[in-house]
């Protein structure tokens, strides 16, 4: 029977192996999907299968940077207690840094080869060493003349609850120190783009649409309302964009000035965040320990 990349997909994400694992356990058991999970658990896969539907909205974001160049993953677990595991932040450390040399893609970081096998199949072994599901969930790539970076809530060096790239262009000292402050600044107000020109036009549309509900409300002229959006929306810019908002560390300039003032430009940056975006499940902590105890 052909094996087709659907159902090695399908078996990757029922199981958690790694692609090459999920190939040949189809191939060994002639494309059958059950007997290619028995397959699997006979290899000592099965912990792996076990935990591989549970939510992993904890762990660490690894950042490395190198000349020009920084990248940031984020590798999740399920709890905190694991991230602070030594094996993890081992592994985090090592898919940051082989990052930086492999492209813009997850995918392709996922098939990288990490001390002879792949990311895969690295956090599927671990994910049954440990005993916790892993996710390499996401990787952002960011390059300019100068590239700083800042980790907030570190656990150790380089890794923490949130990671922080800025890139700058200019005189090299001059851009890591207020690069450095930058970074800071993002980790603590998460604008949701650099400019104006590349905040969703979505977002911009939802704004000005609830603004001007409200201000219709008031029940005055529609030339003063029109001014009275005009001014709103330039607030709410000023707000969610980088470059538009107060710095800081100094209120009185916006990060743009602060930039030129210290004689560079910010070009780009990236902000991750452990867990962002995961809807975490909540349990009463006695059902918790009552299902423990129940060996679920």
């Amino acid at each position: 029977m052909a094996i087709t990349a659907a159902m090695v997909k399908e078996l990757r994400e029922s199981t958690g192996a790694g692609m090459m694992d999920a190939k040949k356990a189809l191939t060994e058991t002639d494309g059958d999907m059950e007997a290619a999970v028995d397959w699997l658990r006979t290899k000592g896969l099965a912990k792996a299968a076990k935990k591989s539907g549970r939510v992993a909205a904890e762990g660490l974001v690894g950042v490395s940077v190198t000349d020009g160049r920084g990248v940031a993953i984020e590798l999740n677990s399920e709890t905190d207690f694991v991230a602070k595991n030594a094996d993890f932040q081992k592994i985090v450390r090592e898919i940051s840094d082989l990052a930086l040399t492999t492209g813009q893609d997850l995918e392709v970081l996922r098939q990288a080869q990490l001390n002879g096998k792949t990311v895969d199949e690295v956090l599927t072994e671990a994910i049954a060493r440990i005993g916790e599901n892993m996710t390499l969930r996401r990787m952002h790539v960011l390059e300019g003349d100068t590239v700083v970076s800042y980790v907030h809530n570190a656990a150790t060096a380089g890794m923490g609850k949130i990671g922080v790239l800025v890139a700058l262009k200019g005189d090299k000292a001059k851009a890591e120190e207020i690069g450095k402050q930058i970074a800071m600044h993002i980790a603590a107000t998460n604008p949701a783009s650099l400019s104006e020109a590349d905040l969703d036009p979505a977002l911009v549309e939802r704004e000005k649409h609830v603004l001007t509900e409200q201000a219709r409300r008031s029940g005055k002229p529609e030339a003063v309302i029109a001014k009275m959006i005009e001014g709103r929306m330039a607030k709410f810019l000023e707000e969610v964009t980088l470059l538009g908002q107060k710095f800081v560390i100094n209120p009185d300039v916006t990060v743009a000035q602060a930039a030129a003032d210290a004689g560079v430009e910010v070009t780009g940056y990236a902000r991750v965040e452990v867990g962002e975006g995961i809807e975490k499940k909540e349990e009463d902590f006695a059902a918790e320990v009552a299902k423990t105890m129940a060996g679920a």
